[in-house]
């Protein structure tokens, strides 16, 4: 069995009929997002490639306590981005510029006005940030992006710039946080090295240049996801390429370059 996960090229409006290397997108559609399918072993956390070239819906995701308690019998979604690449001006947003009740919030994603209240922020490679449940947000358009999240489809969109996609008023706002977005859950992380990106609650993720150190190969006992971002390393003596996302059992059967980025992931 392969170690190289499976990869779904998901059409979106807003996507792109060409994609940066090494993916192709297929004749005549508009590709948003790259998943690679989650294995058996680490069903909770999923891993894609996002590329726009117009501003998604804005939109939140409930928490794992929300969905349990609305009897959905899934886990909420929690996730967070590394930019890739991003156009000049290219921005997202993430939280309000300054705190609103749900009846204006409501007010404001039936009339468009929604998008002024948000709290836009401009991109450029290398910026990372985290996404907790509940949080309001949106990703513009220019931008390519690595997501890493918990496996979760429930997205409740709030705003969709007039596409004839359904909103989810009611259970938007039934999870919608409407105050400012933290400024500790974003950084930018440097050209190079190593960088711990997340440590729990929920998942795990580190930026690796080269072997992982001692001290994060400790965190990471058990199955792991490796998505190599400029480098090849191996699993088991087979070859994952950048663009792909795959499968080791153990950090140990994982051959990584002396130099060259990747990313680790890994369930709580």
């Amino acid at each position: 069995m392969s170690a190289v996960l499976p990869i779904r090229m998901v059409p979106k409006p807003w996507g792109k009929a060409r994609l940066p290397a090494p993916f192709v997108a297929p004749p005549g559609q508009m590709i948003g997002e790259v998943w690679f399918e989650p294995p058996a072993e680490l069903g909770a956390l999923l891993v894609k490639y996002i590329f726009t070239s117009q501003a998604l819906s804005v939109q939140v995701h409930p928490s794992d306590a929300q969905t349990l308690a609305a009897g959905l019998g899934r886990q909420g979604k929690e996730e967070c981005w590394l930019v890739i690449a991003a156009e000049p001006g290219a921005r997202l947003a993430i939280g309000f510029r300054e705190p609103v009740d749900a009846a204006t919030m409501r007010a404001a994603a039936l009339d468009g006005s929604i998008e002024d209240l948000l709290e836009w922020h401009d991109v450029a490679p290398g910026d990372f940030f985290y996404i907790p449940a509940n949080t309001v947000h949106a990703i513009g358009a220019g931008i390519s992006l690595v997501e890493v999240q918990q496996n979760s489809d429930i997205t409740y969109r709030l705003y969709d710039y007039g596409r004839p996609r359904e909103l989810h008023l009611d259970e938007g706002m039934a999870v919608a946080d409407g105050g400012p977005y933290a400024p500790g859950w974003r950084r930018t992380v440097p050209v190079g090295g190593a960088v711990t990106l997340v440590d729990g609650p929920l998942f795990r993720l580190d930026r690796l240049d080269g072997p992982p150190d001692p001290a994060t190969a400790a965190r990471y006992a058990g199955a792991l996801l490796v998505i190599p971002l400029d480098c090849t390393p191996t699993i088991a003596g087979e070859p994952v390429t950048a663009g792909s996302c795959g499968l080791a059992h153990a950090l140990a059967n994982v051959s990584f370059p002396e130099s060259g980025l990747c990313l680790i992931a890994q369930p709580v």
